[in-house]
C-alpha cells in the first residue's frame, strides 16, 4: 500500500464498493487524486480568507480612504461575477477533454488578480484604489467562475459517491484552520487599526496560495472525457441561454434544486448584516476584523469534517437543517437586540454578535458542503457540468435580486433585512424536504 493510500484511508471513510465500480485507471488513482484535491481546495479556501469580500477588502477600503459607495459593490461582484458567466462559458469548457486545465487557468487568473490588488494597496488611495481593486475583483471572479465549472466535474470523474462530501468537508476544515491563524495575526498586528500596507502583504500571500492551487491541481490524474463538438447552436451567442432556459423548464428535479438553493441564502447573506447590527448597537473591541475572521475560521474548521460525512449520507437533509438553524439564529439575535435594555457596548452584547456570526458561518459551511455534494451526485458526465453552470448562473441573478431586496429593507432597518432572509430560509427548509435524496444514504 502506497503512502497516499495509507493517508487517504486514515482521513477518509472509504466507500470501497463504489470505488470498485469505477474504471480501472480511476480506481488506481482515487487516493492520490483525493489528497491532491483536498490540498488544492484547502489552499483555495486559505486564499479566499485573505481576499474575503465581506471582511478583509472592506477593511482595506477603509484604510485606503475609498468612498463608502464602492464598498457595497464588493460582495455582489465577488459572488455574482463568479456565477453569472457560467452558463455562457460551459459550451467552451465542454470542448476540453481534461477539465483540470480549466481549473488551473482559473487559478492563475485569480493569482494575477490578487497580486493586482496588492499593488493597489501599495501605490494607490481613495477613488483610484477603489476602482483598481473593483476591476481586479471582477477579473478574480471570472477565474473563480472557471474553477466552479470544472472542479465538480473533476471531482465526479475521479472520486466515487460516498467520498465526495468528505473531500469538500476536509478541505473546508483545513481552510478554517488557516482562517483562525489569519484572525489571530490580525488581532496581534493591529486589530481594527490594521494598515493598508499590512493588508497588502496578506494579499501577496493570498496570490502565492493561488499559484500553489494551480500547481497542485495540475498533478491530478484525470481520465479523458469526450470533447463535445458544439460549434452550432450551443456555442452561438445565444444558444447557451436558450439551452439554460430549456433545462430549467423541462428538467423538474434540477429546477426544484435551483429553487430550493435560492431559498437557502440566509446563512450566506445574513452575516454582513449581523456585523452592521453590531456596529449600530455600539459593539467594539472584539467586534473588529480579527474577531469575525476568527469566528469564521473556527466555524469552518469544526463544520468541515462534521458536515462532510453528513453530506455523503444525505446532502438534501444537510441543506435543509443548515438553513433552518441559521434562520433560528437570525430570529433569536434580532429578538435579543430589540430588547430595550440591550446594549452592544458591553462584553455580553459583543459576545452575542460574534457568537451569532460564528453560528451562521458554521451552518453556512453545512449548507455549502451539502449543495455542492448534491449537485455532483445528481448527475453524471457532461450533464453534471451543465447542472453546475446553469444553477450557478441562475443563482448569480437571484443573488442580485435578493441582495437588492435585503439592502432596500436595511435602509429602513437592518432587522427587516435579517427577518426577510430568515423567512426565506424557513420556506427553504420545507421545500428542501421534498427533494429526492441522491446521495449514498
Amino acid at each position: 500500500m502506497s503512502m497516499a493510500e495509507k493517508i487517504y484511508s486514515v482521513v477518509m471513510k472509504r466507500s470501497y464498493e463504489a470505488e470498485e465500480a469505477l474504471p480501472p485507471e480511476v480506481q488506481d488513482n482515487v487516493a492520490p487524486n483525493g489528497l491532491k484535491q483536498v490540498s488544492a481546495q484547502a489552499l483555495q479556501s486559505s486564499g479566499d480568507q485573505l481576499v474575503n469580500a465581506s471582511t478583509v477588502l472592506p477593511w482595506l477600503f477603509a484604510a485606503l480612504g475609498v468612498p463608502a459607495a464602492l464598498t457595497g459593490l464588493l460582495v455582489p461582484i465577488r459572488e455574482s461575477g463568479s456565477m453569472l458567466p457560467q452558463a455562457a462559458l460551459t459550451p467552451l469548457v465542454l470542448k476540453v477533454r481534461y477539465r483540470k486545465w480549466v481549473f488551473v487557468v482559473g487559478s492563475l487568473i485569480q493569482a494575477a488578480s490578487v497580486f493586482a490588488m496588492a499593488l493597489a494597496a501599495a501605490f494607490a488611495t481613495g477613488l483610484t484604489a477603489g476602482l483598481w481593486i473593483i476591476a481586479a475583483l471582477a477579473v478574480f471572479s471570472l477565474g473563480r467562475c472557471l474553477n466552479s465549472i470544472s472542479s465538480k466535474d473533476v471531482l465526479g470523474r475521479t472520486i466515487p459517491k460516498g467520498e465526495r462530501g468528505q473531500i469538500n468537508g476536509l478541505s473546508t476544515t483545513i481552510g478554517g484552520i488557516v482562517a483562525i491563524t489569519v484572525g489571530l495575526a490580525v488581532r496581534v498586528f493591529g486589530g481594527e487599526d490594521l494598515s493598508a500596507a499590512a493588508i497588502g502583504w496578506f494579499l501577496v500571500v493570498g496570490g502565492a496560495l493561488w499559484l500553489g492551487v494551480a500547481l497542485v491541481y495540475s498533478l491530478i490524474k484525470e481520465p479523458a472525457g469526450e470533447a463535445e463538438d458544439n460549434d452550432d447552436d450551443a456555442a452561438g451567442s445565444t444558444g447557451w441561454f436558450r439551452d439554460s432556459i430549456r433545462l430549467l423548464r423541462e428538467d423538474k428535479p434540477f429546477r426544484n434544486f435551483v429553487g430550493v438553493r435560492s431559498l437557502l441564502l440566509v446563512s450566506s447573506l445574513a452575516p454582513p448584516f449581523i456585523v452592521t447590527l453590531s456596529i449600530q448597537q455600539g459593539s467594539s473591541g472584539l467586534a473588529g476584523l480579527g474577531s469575525f475572521i476568527l469566528a469564521s475560521g473556527v466555524a469552518r474548521m469544526l463544520g468541515g469534517q462534521t458536515f462532510g460525512r453528513f453530506a455523503d449520507r444525505s446532502s438534501k437533509t444537510l441543506m435543509s437543517l443548515g438553513a433552518g438553524f441559521a434562520s433560528a439564529v437570525v430570529i433569536l439575535t434580532v429578538a435579543l437586540a430589540a430588547i430595550p435594555a440591550f446594549s452592544g457596548e458591553g462584553w455580553m452584547g459583543t459576545a452575542l454578535f460574534v457568537v451569532a456570526y460564528f453560528l451562521l458561518t458554521f451552518m453556512h459551511t453545512g449548507v455549502r458542503v451539502g449543495r455542492k455534494t448534491y449537485v455532483v451526485d445528481m448527475a453524471e458526465g457532461d450533464q453534471r457540468t451543465t447542472y453546475v453552470a446553469v444553477s450557478n448562473s441562475a443563482m448569480g441573478i437571484i443573488l442580485l435580486i435578493v441582495g437588492a431586496i435585503s439592502s432596500a429593507l436595511a435602509v429602513a432597518h437592518v432587522n427587516w433585512a435579517l427577518l426577510f432572509l430568515a423567512l426565506m430560509g424557513l420556506v427553504g427548509v420545507f421545500a428542501g424536504a421534498k427533494l429526492p435524496d441522491v446521495s449514498k444514504g
